[in-house]
């Protein structure tokens, strides 16, 4: 049927395709209306209503340019499927870099430097906590007469206990 629109590059009514389709075509006359509203549907034939009429036209170049959008429509996808492949790809690197970079995390001067401060805070208040026990086995001593060996070993206080350096 598209045929018939291409050879004859006109517009047709429904009676006059469903004259000409079974002459020229062998098209059942039964089937004329389904196959050209199908051929509507599918985008390959135009329609156009006017006043109590329908009329059907489909050109030779608008099936090339369907055919072009459709070629790249395809070539898109295909390259969009080649993005995306470099995407995961990329990503991917990204993710074995980040594990190499934390891998070295430890030599960073920035980490190096934090830990550092940490292990000053973390000696201080070892020595503030040594200075209260000295404070209060000295109250101790005072308040009850007791021996600093005894306090020692009643509180469970080593005997090289001592301040960090």
């Amino acid at each position: 049927m598209m045929e018939i629109f291409f050879e004859t590059k006109d517009v047709f009514q429904l009676k006059d395709m469903e004259k000409i389709a079974p002459k020229e075509k062998g098209i059942t006359a039964m089937s004329v209306k389904e196959v050209l509203q199908s051929l509507v549907d599918d985008g390959m034939v135009d329609c156009e209503r006017i006043g109590t009429s329908n009329y059907y036209w489909a050109f030779p170049s608008k099936a090339l340019h369907a055919r072009k959008r459709k070629l790249e429509v395809l070539e898109s996808q295909e390259e969009r499927t080649l993005l995306a492949k470099e995407l995961s790809s990329l990503r991917d690197q990204r993710e074995q870099l980040k594990a190499e970079v934390e891998k070295y995390k430890e030599c960073d001067p920035q980490v190096v430097e934090e830990i550092r401060q940490a292990n000053e805070v973390a000696k201080e208040a070892a020595n503030r906590w040594t200075d209260n026990i000295f404070a209060i086995k000295s109250w101790a001593k005072r308040k009850f007469g007791l021996e600093e060996n005894k306090i020692d070993k009643n509180f469970g206080i080593p005997e090289d206990f001592d301040y960090i350096d």
